[in-house]
């Protein structure tokens, strides 16, 4: 069997294929007549919709979010988007194929990222936040998941190496709005290293990105708040006000009460943080949305559930 990815479908439009894909997402919808099951697949090279019309609740018992599927469908262009109308589905035992093949990872040079991570501590004068990100990222077991942790499930940077990724750009923002603002770079820079230090906790990732059960319960900025402050006590003397200025980034990077944040931003260096991190999420996001349509006449994306709205991509 010729397998084909996502980023070949294109060259497949409607003609029928059989090819193995990874369920990202899974709804079982009701429609204007009957059920209908909406999918995202996904393999290495990027996900598509899918859409099983048939059979619907009894196709949807067979098979998970975070299986690996063979499916034997027609790739369509429905508004403009590719997609594919699965009309069987049969699903693959763990031994029938390598879950690397299925998994998305960033497409940054880690290595890259890493010593640009490192050249962000060593610029950093104030040494107890210096010696305090050295003790964080230099334990090798945690730096190795901190490289492979995703930034999010669904929405940003959702993919393998996608945490490591991410706070290297909102550090760079960070570091370019320190020559515009008279903020405290080095509190500035650690709190962009350090914000989201808590996903490598708040995620699992073995099929799929799942949250774990301190991620559900706990959530990524009172874990990553906790893990800071559990270090710091290894320091000698760690300055409590410095501490707590570091706290409160952490605390309020979502910037709202009704994202999860903790607390409202209320320094200068809280404000630049969480519009960074806001920034980077939001573009990042949208570049994804615009990356997943494989029909180069669309002109809309897919409306998008969480921001409520469509995207233009022309």
């Amino acid at each position: 069997m010729e397998k084909i990815t996502v980023s070949e479908l294109k060259e497949h439009l409607n003609k029928e294929i059989i090819s193995d894909f990874l369920v990202v997402q899974k709804e079982l919808r009701e429609g204007t007549k009957d059920f209908y099951i909406r999918l995202r697949l996904a393999d290495k090279t990027g996900s598509i919709p899918g859409n099983v019309w048939n059979n619907a609740k009894s196709v949807a018992e067979k098979f998970e979010e975070g299986d690996v599927i063979r499916v034997k469908g027609v790739v369509i262009s429905y508004k403009m988007q590719i997609q594919i109308t699965v009309n069987k589905i049969q699903k693959l035992a763990e031994e029938e194929y390598e879950i690397t093949e299925f998994m998305e990872t960033t497409s940054k040079d880690v290595n890259k990222l890493s010593e640009k991570l490192f050249t962000f501590i060593d610029r950093i004068n104030e040494p107890n936040l210096k010696q305090l990100l050295l003790q964080i990222f230099e334990d090798k077991e945690f730096y190795a998941r901190f490289a492979k942790a995703p930034a999010a499930k669904t929405w940003h940077h959702n993919y393998i190496g996608g945490l490591l990724e991410h706070t290297i750009s909102v550090a760079t923002i960070c570091d370019f709005a320190a020559h515009l603002y008279p903020v405290d770079k080095d509190l500035l820079i650690t709190g962009a290293l350090l914000h989201d230090i808590g996903k490598v906790v708040e995620y699992d990732i073995k099929n799929k990105i799942e949250f774990s059960v301190e991620g559900r319960l706990i959530g990524h900025i009172p874990l990553g708040d906790q893990l800071v402050c559990n270090q710091a006590a290894r320091l000698n003397n760690f300055p409590p006000e410095l501490l707590m200025k570091l706290r409160h980034l952490i605390l309020s990077h979502h910037g709202e009460y009704e994202k999860a944040s903790a607390r409202l931003p209320q320094t200068l260096e809280a404000i630049v943080l969480h519009h960074a991190d806001n920034l980077d999420a939001q573009t990042v996001g949208v570049v994804q949305i615009k990356e997943q349509i494989q029909n180069d006449d669309a002109e809309w994306s897919e409306f998008d559930r969480l921001n409520e709205r469509y995207y233009y991509i022309k």
